[in-house]
């Protein structure tokens, strides 16, 4: 009774020691294999946002350039234009006649061979020829309507004769007239007035401050990215 059997010292030790060199014998934990595969993603994700902010800036330089480019062909072409014209005074204009003149009544050896309107108001207190536009006094001055038809020589008289009547109809209405005392001619309608200079200068000032701004969000972007690096 209570008899156990006594067991040999070497196979106590072997019993004992066992769990402990099998303990001994684990290996040791494996480093995650997911850190290679996020940096390799973080790398890949740095190098796209650069090309994206390179791309930007490019995009942003190049409207930069367009808008100086644009500005630069306006003030060579339309701004001189503005400048000239001297019709910046709105009046009221009274019809005094009109007259269709042929091309055999037109005189000078170098106009063209059309049909072409005149007409004679009466603004700011005295007589004028009316233009229509500031192109039509300058290609031809005893013209004050040129029809856009000059092919078909009926189709330009129905013209002329069309808008004729119209003055006739409407026999007084808004002219643009200049303070020059020995100014004596008055325009229907101004092609380089400010409304017209304003929405020539709207594109290239929209692609300015566009690129500007563009430009501004990509530094701001990239001084933020440096600020969280060193943190």
């Amino acid at each position: 009774m209570g008899w156990e059997p006594n067991l040999p010292s070497g196979a106590q030790a072997a019993s004992f020691g066992g769990g402990g060199w099998e303990a001994s014998r684990k290996k040791p934990p494996a480093a995650d294999s997911r850190a290679p595969a996020d940096l390799e993603m973080g790398k890949k994700l740095v190098m796209a946002q650069k090309r994206g902010e390179t791309r930007a800036l490019c995009l942003g330089v190049a409207m930069v350039v367009c808008a100086v480019i644009t500005y630069y062909i306006l003030s060579t072409t339309v701004l001189p234009l503005y400048q000239k014209s001297v019709w910046n005074q709105e009046s009221t204009c009274h019809l005094i006649e009109t007259n269709i003149r042929d091309q055999e009544e037109l005189e000078g050896k170098k106009v063209p061979q059309y049909p072409c309107l005149w007409v004679n108001v009466s603004a700011v207190g005295r007589w004028a020829v009316l233009y229509h536009t500031e192109d039509t006094r300058d290609q031809n001055q005893q013209c004050s309507y040129i029809p856009g038809s000059l092919d078909n020589y009926q189709r330009a008289r129905a013209d002329v004769e069309k808008v004729r009547t119209k003055f006739h109809e409407h026999r007084v209405f808004y002219c643009f007239s200049t303070t020059q005392e020995n100014e004596t001619s008055v325009l229907y309608q101004r092609l380089y007035g400010p409304r017209n200079l304003l929405f020539f200068l709207f594109w290239p000032t929209f692609l300015l401050t566009s690129g500007l701004l563009i430009i501004a969000m990509v530094k701001i972007n990239q001084s933020l990215s440096i600020l969280a690096a060193q943190k």
